[in-house]
């Protein structure tokens, strides 16, 4: 499945980097900024993780949350948002269950090789749990722009 702008965010619930759980559904009254990523502390998440930190004035001001989700562990979590001194939720997803359903799980091409795995993309849910925006296939330094701007369209 692939969410589409306008419907219903796909709840859900996972633990963050501290084994704390998180949902969605606790979200509600403010917009959510979801970010799908491969894997912990590799040059691309890095960058992509780095540049949800360096924006963190704007998201707190426009007082969204933001969690990025990926397969790694809690524990992985953890060292990387540690290392990097991250801001944001980062949620373990190690079955895939939730990046499947909003449609970050998929072929990719690098290198001229396919192969399947997390397709970098984000999702910004609104106050009321609806889908205001998808960006699929998103460069990691461009997310945390379009991000903002798609919430800020929402104040």
């Amino acid at each position: 499945m692939k969410v589409t702008v306008g419907e219903p965010a796909p709840e859900f619930t996972l633990e963050d980097q501290d084994g704390t759980s998180w949902s969605l559904a606790d979200q509600r009254g403010r917009p959510v900024v979801l970010y799908f990523y491969p894997k912990d502390d590799t040059p691309g998440c890095t960058s992509q993780a780095c540049d949800v930190r360096d924006h963190w004035a704007g998201f707190t001001e426009a007082g969204a949350a933001v969690a990025g989700i990926s397969p790694d562990d809690v524990a992985s979590h953890g060292r990387f948002a540690a290392k990097h001194e991250l801001p944001h939720t980062l949620l373990a997803d190690p079955e895939r269950e939730v990046i499947d359903t909003y449609g970050a799980w998929g072929e990719k091409v690098r290198a001229g090789k396919t192969s399947m795995g997390v397709i970098r993309s984000s999702v910004v849910v609104d106050a009321d749990g609806r889908v205001a925006a998808v960006f699929d296939q998103i460069k990691p330094a461009e997310q945390s722009a379009k991000a903002l701007e798609a919430v800020r369209a929402l104040a």
